[in-house]
């Protein structure tokens, strides 16, 4: 009886060893980075050295080109999944790894000069601005002492406001086939009113970006940033978030993106904390220019990170640019040069 048992035991380890033995060792190799520009150097290695029978390797999910060096066939920039089904015998496994995907050049550098000063409000903690019919739309923050108004724009006179609930924190807002649009901070959902009468019509929810910062648009999408790198395309009738951006320079990702606004085809944006403005590529997320406005708020006499420029107007007819900051007692009409 003991030696069946040890035949049985020995059977079992040559077995295991036998599966063992069998066992693949996969690795996919991809660069961390990249440029947009540049070809992508794909590779899947067994450790032992075991036979391969194919490879598919694909990005974002969908299939790509060939099978080592292969065009780059997206055109956003940021976080993207590369992965690989390989196949072996009668076996097959999928390998994941992450890339991240730069602009492929560095972004112009603006000055600025100061065409006009206009009166603000010193008491407007500024999250939303935009020009519409000659006059400035607005939306403040701070819970308690959130408010959507109408202002003059020589006078800085405030002609019409509403205050939000004091549990919301507002944030960016826009005007789009005449609706205000206005986000909330950490509601999870925004506000659409009535342009003339600022009365209340609906509210979207937004899911994905989990908070509402800066909102703008384009033509057919509203545009709304959320804190992160990310930029987010909207539907308007629904609030549903249908794709994203992710703002990148060629050497790194730009995050805490705030205050929005679309200006002849590209996305300016505030950078909380920051005084300065980006100017965003809507299709790639690619940083094409960074205007240091710094000036500005020492001017104003404030100081710290709290106060900081905070909104951007255009005047499209007119080409007019103006930009404000939290709790300013002056609005800039200014101009961007490219140095």
């Amino acid at each position: 009886m003991k030696k069946h048992k040890i035949i049985l035991s020995l059977v079992l380890i040559a077995s295991f060893l036998g599966s063992c033995g069998n066992t693949y060792k996969l690795k996919l190799s991809s660069p961390k980075s990249m440029k947009i520009n540049e070809n992508l150097t794909l590779s899947v290695t067994e450790e032992n050295n075991k036979p391969i029978d194919s490879v598919r390797y694909y990005l974002d999910g969908k299939r790509l080109p060939g099978n080592k060096d292969v065009k780059l066939n997206t055109t956003k920039l940021g976080s993207h999944a590369i992965s690989a089904t390989v196949f072996y015998g009668e076996e097959q496994k999928k390998l994941t790894n992450t890339i991240l995907v730069f602009a492929d050049k560095a972004p112009e550098i603006y000055s600025y000069e100061i065409v006009n000063e206009y009166p603000h409000d010193e008491n407007a903690f500024t999250q939303g601005l935009e020009y519409h019919n000659g006059f400035l739309y607005e939306s403040t923050g701070q819970n308690g002492e959130s408010t959507l108004r109408k202002v003059e724009l020589k006078t800085g006179k405030v002609l019409q406001k509403i205050d939000l609930d004091k549990s919301y924190f507002g944030e960016g807002m826009t005007i789009y086939n005449d609706k205000v649009y206005m986000l909330t901070w950490q509601a999870g959902k925004g506000f659409v009113f009535n342009l003339e009468t600022f009365e209340k019509e609906k509210e979207f929810k937004y899911v994905q970006s989990k908070q509402g910062w800066g909102l703008t648009h384009n033509s057919e999408k509203l545009i709304k940033s959320d804190g992160t790198d990310k930029i987010w395309f909207l539907n308007p009738e629904t609030g549903v978030e249908e794709s994203h951006i992710e703002a990148y320079a060629h050497d790194r990702a730009v995050p805490k993106l705030n205050e929005l606004e679309f200006i002849k085809g590209k996305i300016y944006a505030n950078v909380w904390q920051r005084n300065s403005i980006v100017i965003v590529n809507p299709d790639t997320g690619a940083l094409e220019g960074i205007a240091d406005l710094a000036g500005l708020q020492e001017k104003v006499g404030q100081k710290g990170d709290d106060n900081v420029l905070n909104g951007i107007a255009y005047d499209e007819e007119n080409d007019r640019l103006f930009v404000t900051g939290k709790d300013w007692n002056t609005l800039f009409e200014i101009k961007l040069n490219k140095k």
